[in-house]
């Protein structure tokens, strides 16, 4: 069957995952090889592939491929995390459009909904990872709430809670008004945004004097409970143990004075608002302020605020400024810029709040794993680019708020009787069993008979305490405290510690993740690792960077730049998408996505192609008869060992970007534009010993590109030899890495150099290609030229090559190297030599500054005494050919 003029990949993806599924190959089991470990990010259950997954997919399946074809044991567990505040929103909106109120609905009632929603949108995100081409082991698909992860996170937090880690109190914490929930203080994003800073004036008790306060807030002023001054400042000191009055709601407060107060900042009063305000909140506990919280939940004003109740925060922000200013409160208006908190997940304004949560106590947890990271245990990729971050995060860490005022999650295992007492347990049962031993210890105490005796599984009794007495608290944990776990749970490890697979795959080898979440996630799963494993969860963590649009920006969909994954994989194939993706994306640092890149994919796949096809083309000739083609062989042998290493070297430190342009070159310049062109024989007949080599060379570049790119390659690989391979590229295991010759490169690269100054010179003098030249050499070294000597005839369309002491007369002269090339056509004695001239003294200018740069260096004595050995070496052989360069050149132009 004749190949298609160019590569159509929606012809052999589909085609090929099929295979690789059906045959088993991405699927993994404990055995005696050593194993390879991804666990791959688990993206939301909401979500869909944007480009940032892309980039961090892709990687992963380049590891993963590639250590598969090393001989590794390749494990890569793809998942989904519940995602409880994103899920929670689009369920509740589905229900929305039902007209379904989540207040009308049980709580059963409602997760029943939610995993309706899960069951048939949940799955699309596992779609496109395949469609992505991303060998992940679907048999091992975890989610974070299936019925084992959900026991281990209840099992964790039962253990810390027991170990004394974990308490419940009443703090100021950060409060998604939109999601009506608590956030941890990483779920906040600091954005810089314009606001104004109010003037207002609070009138002073038994005088016509105000005090003057600037604020950002107005709408918290029902909440003021005192003005706070700094001591220091001569300005107030007349207003020690005065009163003022709130405006708006007339309420008397104290002027207190403290040095927490910036005397510069505004006219150096604080209005001192202890429930909606972290540092007023400070104040109010030091100096025992009432806590006055203007705010319901949703972000509407509430009844404690006295004026504008049930209305939204921002629209009573202009309500009150109106009214301030109506009043004569207000004394001006100033535009500034300062910061605000936004929810993460619903990019509403954050509120501080004052509310009884579930806090984890993070300092024990941190510190090993501060150190297990300083020390090297753990390693970050690309190496130093985050370690102070870590460090400082870690250094600085507070208590973790842990528990969601939502009901898509892990429900808290916590129950509360009649009189607010607490029973942390596993189950009801158990938090009944720890009720009944409570209430029988106080009973006993009192020399009273245990209110329940009753006999082992009697469930009447026990459902009535349940029913009667006990209440279960109707928080969720944040949906970190599920995903911290994931490089454990997805092999059991919490829910059944001694299971074999835990003991093989923990720890895993790499995580491939954003350096966004280095904080919710990556230094949790170290902590966590370490509390329940006593092991580190991973060996190395590899961080890519953000994907931005061509402009800088980052992707959005409400800047319309983020473009469609599946388009793009229809319009470029899967292969192209990964590597226009990944040739911009160098390690660690931001990519700017351009569409460009993926045509350049799509432009590499066709190279290909259209080299299968001419090698396919050629016809085996007898030995005997045939061009050995020896130095081509043995120049492309050479390249690709040396590229090879290059890629090991790359991939150990995970500079994948730099690999794929190594390969690239290697696919398209070497094998492609030379290699292929230097045996391309002129009636398609080939000796059968340089057309064996070929394919070898060709299915070698295949099996190195193919982490990449797959389904080309493997196509491809097929296409080469139909029907004699019953092996597939993906698991064809990758020969050791050979050693190279650099004296054979360095001919071949002498030969490149040559070919392309004789087609440059054969360009500007205008001479066709039927217009056949002789070529005379000036060099010391004609043995090289010699075995590459039919290569160079055929290359530039010569009759013969010669070697002289001297230039034809009436030539084309050109320096190569050290090495002086003549060119000159029968009938043909009038080259123009202004032409030559020009060129040559181009180049002898060139090496002249070139020598003088490196001389200056090698007089410097502290260089030469202090640099490494062979950097000095390097810097004389340098001296030495530009000097015999310039040599070269002199003699050309005395020619001329």
């Amino acid at each position: 069957m004749a190949l298609s003029k160019n590569y159509i990949p929606e012809d052999t993806e589909q085609k090929w995952y099929a295979h690789w599924m059906e045959k088993g190959y991405f699927h993994s089991q404990p055995d005696d090889r050593k194993p390879f470990t991804i666990v791959i990010p688990p993206p939301n259950v909401t979500g869909v592939l944007h480009m940032g997954h892309t980039l961090n997919e892709t990687v992963q399946d380049i590891l993963i491929r590639r250590a598969r074809m090393q001989g590794y044991n390749a494990c890569w567990v793809p998942g989904s995390d519940h995602a409880s505040i994103a899920t929670e929103a689009k369920v509740v909106a589905m229900l929305k459009e039902k007209g379904i109120k989540k207040s009308n609905l049980s709580r059963d009632e409602f997760l029943k909904y939610a995993f309706e929603w899960k069951e048939k949108y949940g799955g699309i995100i596992y779609q496109q990872i395949k469609k992505l081409g991303c060998s992940c082991d679907w048999k091992r698909t975890t989610f974070t709430m299936d019925d084992h992860y959900y026991k281990a996170v209840i099992k964790v937090f039962v253990a810390l809670y027991q170990k004394g880690l974990i308490y419940r109190g009443a703090r100021m914490i950060h409060w998604d008004p939109a999601a009506q929930t608590a956030l941890s203080d990483e779920e906040v994003e600091y954005r810089e945004v314009n606001s104004k800073l109010y003037y207002v004036r609070y009138p002073l008790e038994n005088s016509d004097e105000f005090i003057t306060i600037a604020t950002t807030r107005p709408e918290t002023i029902p909440g003021d409970t005192a003005i706070c001054v700094n001591p220091t400042d001569i300005r107030y000191h007349h207003l020690k143990g005065k009163f003022a009055f709130v405006p708006l709601v007339n309420r008397r407060v104290p002027i207190i004075f403290d040095e927490y107060v910036d005397k510069e900042f505004g006219t150096g009063c604080l209005k001192v608002t202890p429930a909606h305000d972290i540092n007023d909140y400070n104040l109010g506990l030091k100096y025992h302020l009432e806590t006055i919280d203007v705010f319901n939940p949703d972000g509407t004003m509430s009844k404690a605020a006295q004026v504008f109740v049930g209305e939204d925060r921002f629209v009573v922000r202009k309500k009150i400024v109106a009214e301030l200013k109506e009043k004569g409160f207000l004394v001006k208006e100033e535009a500034i810029i300062n910061k605000n908190g936004f929810s993460q997940r619903t990019h509403a304004v954050v509120e501080p709040r004052i509310s009884t949560q579930w806090f984890l106590k993070m300092n024990e947890l941190s510190k090993e794993a501060l150190d297990m990271v300083l020390n090297e245990e753990i390693r970050l990729y690309p190496e130093g680019r985050l370690l102070n971050t870590y460090r400082y995060w870690m250094e600085n860490i507070k208590d973790w708020c842990i528990s969601r005022q939502l009901w898509w999650g892990q429900r808290i295992p916590a129950w509360y009787d009649e009189n607010g007492n607490v029973y942390v347990a596993e189950t009801e049962e158990g938090a009944i069993e720890g009720w009944r031993k409570a209430e029988s210890k106080i009973q006993r105490a009192e020399g009273g008979k245990p209110p329940f005796d009753f006999a082992q599984g009697d469930k009447d009794q026990r459902s009535e305490i349940k029913d009667q007495r006990l209440r279960q608290d109707d928080d969720v944990l944040d949906t970190w405290f599920s995903s911290w776990l994931w490089p454990i749970e997805v092999f059991n490890g919490i829910s059944n510690p001694g299971n074999k697979e835990i003991n093989y795959y923990y720890p895993t080898t790499v995580l491939v993740t954003g350096q966004d979440i280095i904080f919710f996630w990556v230094a949790r799963m170290i902590m966590a690792g370490i509390e329940f494993k006593q092991e580190k969860p991973f060996d190395h963590v590899y961080f890519t960077g953000m994907v931005r649009d061509k402009q800088g920006r980052k992707m959005s969909k409400s800047l319309g730049n983020s473009p469609d994954l599946l388009k793009l994989i229809d319009l470029y194939g899967a292969d192209a998408v990964r590597f226009g993706i990944m040739i911009a994306s160098p390690a660690g640092n931001d990519l700017l996505f351009d569409e460009s890149s993926l045509e350049q994919g799509r432009n590499f796949c066709n190279k290909m192609w259209n080299a299968l096809k001419l090698v396919k083309s050629w016809e085996v000739k007898e030995a005997s008869d045939g061009i050995e083609n020896d130095f081509a062989v043995h120049w492309f042998e050479n390249r690709f060992n040396e590229a090879a290493l290059q890629v090991q070297s790359l991939f150990e430190n995970y500079r994948l970007s730099e690999a794929l342009k190594i390969l690239y070159s290697l696919i398209w310049d070497d094998f492609c534009s030379w290699y292929l062109e230097w045996i391309k024989p002129s009636d398609k007949q080939i000796s059968s010993k340089t057309l064996n080599n070929t394919f070898l060379f060709f299915e070698k570049l295949l099996q190195l590109l193919h982490p990449f790119m797959p389904f080309v390659t493997e196509e491809i690989y097929h296409q080469l030899t139909p029907g004699k391979k019953e092996d597939d590229l993906m698991i064809k295991p990758l020969a050791e890495v050979k050693p190279f010759s650099p004296a054979i490169l360095e001919e071949g690269q002498l030969a490149r150099q040559v070919i392309t100054a004789i087609r440059d010179a054969r360009n500007k003098h205008q001479l066709k290609n039927k217009d056949l030249i002789t070529l005379q050499i000036q060099t010391l070294n004609q043995e090289v030229y010699r075995s590459f000597g039919d290569i160079l005839i055929k290359q530039v369309h010569a009759t013969a090559l010669h070697f002289s002491a001297q230039s034809f007369q009436h030539s084309i002269s050109m320096v190569v190297q050290k090495d002086t090339i003549n060119i000159q056509m029968p009938h043909h004695n009038n080259a123009d030599t202004s032409l030559q001239k020009d060129k040559l003294l181009q180049d002898l200018q060139h090496q002249k500054g070139f020598l003088a740069s490196v001389e200056k260096k090698l007089s410097n004595e502290r260089f030469v005494l202090n640099a490494n050995p062979e950097l000095v070496e390097r810097e004389r052989k340098k001296q030495s050919d530009a000097a015999a360069r310039i040599r070269a050149i002199e003699e050309s132009l005395k020619t001329l």
